[in-house]
């Protein structure tokens, strides 16, 4: 089977950057996957892609050495094995708030004993390898998303859930949850304090974690807490920023630092 290479490069101690798509053209995923990231997901929960785009988006993201996760729209076990059988190499799962529903997670994205998936991975095995499914449980990295108050109540159990590889941080909805301001970049120090607290527990459990961030400063920011890769928002955003900062300058303005979220 192919190697994930995002999982081999986290275990040297590569801080990765992940992107993230959320417009569904495979032309767009294309351009975008050659930009230098270590891994690319496609968001089908707040993104604008659905099941009939996945397999062109993954073959897109899939001509570049980069790997290439889902987070699926939510904990649901037919499209966590669809997403798998299309050839994500990763996923990402919404709002994972007990041990349970990590436990419902990991059923659904391995097979058999670690779980309850099943075979037929129609374009994975074309993707990664006649030899998919003996291998798969091995390669492929699911992400349990916290991201609210009761997920941080249940951490410690969700991350001793077996064959969890880690957990990705939702800020906006964990500052949510916490009556804090939605933001990418916190700066509440209650905020803070609890992504901190989520980074030190998932390293000390011997796992991987990831979150999203709103530009390359916050991502650096991440990584000086320990969070192994982060995401740099997302291709709407990038896109516009660039144009609009362009566009400034061009008109004699200046250039433009930082945009509107999407």
């Amino acid at each position: 089977m192919r190697k994930n290479e995002l999982k081999q490069r986290l275990a040297k101690g590569v801080k990765a950057l992940n992107g993230w798509i959320a417009v569904p053209n495979s032309y767009q995923a294309e351009v975008f996957a050659a930009c230098g990231w270590d891994s690319v997901t496609i968001d089908m929960q707040h993104g604008a892609s659905d099941i009939n785009d996945l397999v062109g988006l993954l073959q897109a993201i899939q001509m570049h050495h980069v790997t290439a996760m889902v987070r699926v729209p939510w904990n649901e076990p037919s499209m966590i094995m669809r997403a798998l059988d299309a050839g994500a190499y990763g996923l990402i799962c919404p709002m994972v708030n007990t041990a349970k529903e990590a436990e419902a997670f990991v059923s659904a994205g391995r097979y058999p004993p670690l779980g309850a998936r099943s075979n037929g991975p129609f374009r994975a095995a074309a993707y990664a390898g006649a030899d998919y499914q003996p291998h798969a449980n091995e390669e492929i990295l699911l992400f349990a998303m916290i991201e609210t108050a009761e997920a941080m109540k249940n951490l410690d159990a969700i991350l001793k859930v077996k064959g969890l590889d880690g957990v990705y941080v939702g800020p906006t909805d964990l500052a949510l949850s916490h009556g804090k301001p939605a933001t990418l970049d916190p700066t509440d120090k209650d905020v803070l304090a609890l992504m901190k607290t989520i980074v030190d527990k998932t390293r000390a459990a011997g796992k991987l974690a990831g979150v999203h961030t709103d530009c390359a400063k916050t991502a650096l920011k991440r990584f000086e807490d320990g969070y192994h890769f982060s995401t740099l928002i997302n291709d709407v955003n990038l896109l516009a920023r660039m144009a609009r900062s362009e566009i400034a300058e061009a008109r004699g303005q200046g250039k433009v630092e930082g945009s509107k979220s999407y």
